[in-house]
């Protein structure tokens, strides 16, 4: 399967219970090697940052294996809603 944001997108949309992800492809010719994330859900309420990431990271195991670099941001809906309004 050639991977893609929206498939990216799909899975951390379906398996973290997101109510917001933006996934970009950030390497030089789309290539899909390079990506960067945000992902907005509940399930990072109480959780550190290491634990959240860590979540993304176990979501998108399979994936990551094929990826040369990846960046993420994850944030709980209040965080999120904190961060459009400055």
């Amino acid at each position: 399967m050639a991977l893609t944001s929206d498939h990216i997108r799909d899975k951390l949309r379906t398996e973290l219970a997101a109510e917001y992800v933006d996934v970009e492809d950030t390497s030089a010719n789309r290539c899909a090697a390079s990506f960067k994330v945000l992902v907005v859900s509940s399930q990072f309420e109480g959780k550190p940052l290491l634990q959240r990431h860590r979540m993304v990271n176990t979501c998108l195991a399979e994936e990551l294996k094929d990826i040369h670099a990846f960046e993420q941001k994850t944030l709980t809906p209040e965080q999120w809603e904190k961060q459009k309004s400055k």
